[in-house]
């Protein structure tokens, strides 16, 4: 058993294989022991539907046998990581994501198909839901990174590139859904000139804790749980984001010092969303604990 004077990756890894799915198991193996591709593809494969998008909770916060944007946009991450958003794979996605896209072409974060099987709270269930940027921009700037065309892509791109323009007023988690678009959209000269007015509101608006010693003197978004802080590392998790325009270099040092100290005592991060349910209480914080160990290593950062 790994205690709490092991090495951080030593002790990462205990809690992964302790607490973890299967995928993320494979995931961890593939990115920090050497593990070949093939297994996570496997373990992905489970969560897959046979209309092309992905269900069964593979987004914790939805449960269900339903395939939802939200949990197709997870499928994709998970692609990405492996260097496989390419191929028939991805062909099958994007033919579901037109079928599920409302009439300008985009994605709701929820279709009405997921009622009466358990979802959180805070991602309600209606009838006719819109478009939105949440759910949309992070897909779309995957699939331009990975230099995927498809037809749907052209309007959805459009739709993205009006929401980011009309954000006045935001919260993190749409902010993180632009920054994606805008890291991977192919027009770079207009996705700086739209992520350094981003980093204007993000800053004004106090959207991201600049000093973690107090960040209790920072506001949380409504609805967001009490706690529920974005730091700098959460916009900017590659040294190549366009959010890392966004902060100083003693800012973003800061923001990764925290991050490295948020490694709890039995190896894994916490989760600063609030827990609804059981599962997704234990299924989320080794998601957290990858992505954390993810957004260190990216940074030069490596735990320990």
């Amino acid at each position: 058993m790994a205690g709490t004077g092991a090495h951080p990756l030593v002790r990462a890894e205990h809690f992964i294989w302790l607490t973890a799915r299967v995928l993320e198991q494979r995931r961890f193996a593939h990115r920090f022991l050497d593990g070949a591709p093939d297994p996570v593809e496997t373990a992905l494969a489970a969560y897959r539907n046979e209309d092309g998008g992905y269900a069964h909770a593979l987004e914790p916060d939805l449960r269900g046998p339903v395939s939802q944007p939200l949990h197709t946009a997870h499928a994709l991450s998970v692609l990405d990581s492996i260097d496989r958003c390419d191929g028939l794979r991805v062909e099958r996605i994007c033919r579901y994501l037109s079928d599920v896209s409302t009439k300008e072409g985009a994605l709701p974060a929820l279709l009405p198909t997921q009622r009466g099987y358990p979802a959180a709270p805070f991602v309600p269930v209606v009838d006719d839901p819109p478009a939105e940027l949440l759910a949309t921009g992070p897909i779309v700037g995957l699939l331009h990174r990975n230099e995927v065309w498809h037809a749907w892509l052209f309007r959805a791109t459009d739709f993205c590139w009006r929401a980011v323009d009309a954000l006045e007023q935001s919260h993190p988690y749409e902010i993180e859904a632009a920054i994606a678009f805008l890291d991977g959209v192919p027009d770079r000269a207009r996705a700086e000139r739209a992520a350094d007015r981003l980093g204007r509101l993000v800053r004004g608006q106090r959207l991201a804790v600049l000093d973690p010693d107090r960040r209790a003197e920072y506001p949380v978004a409504p609805g967001y749980a009490p706690g529920e802080h974005h730091f700098p590392h959460d916009y900017a998790r590659t040294p190549g984001s366009l959010a890392r325009r966004w902060f100083t270099d003693g800012e973003l040092e800061r923001s990764l010092d925290h991050l490295a100290a948020e490694q709890q005592e039995d190896g894994g991060w916490p989760v600063n969303w609030r827990q609804w349910a059981p599962g997704t209480a234990l299924e989320g914080r080794p998601l957290v604990t990858l992505r954390a160990l993810e957004t260190l290593r990216a940074h030069g950062r490596p735990p320990g």
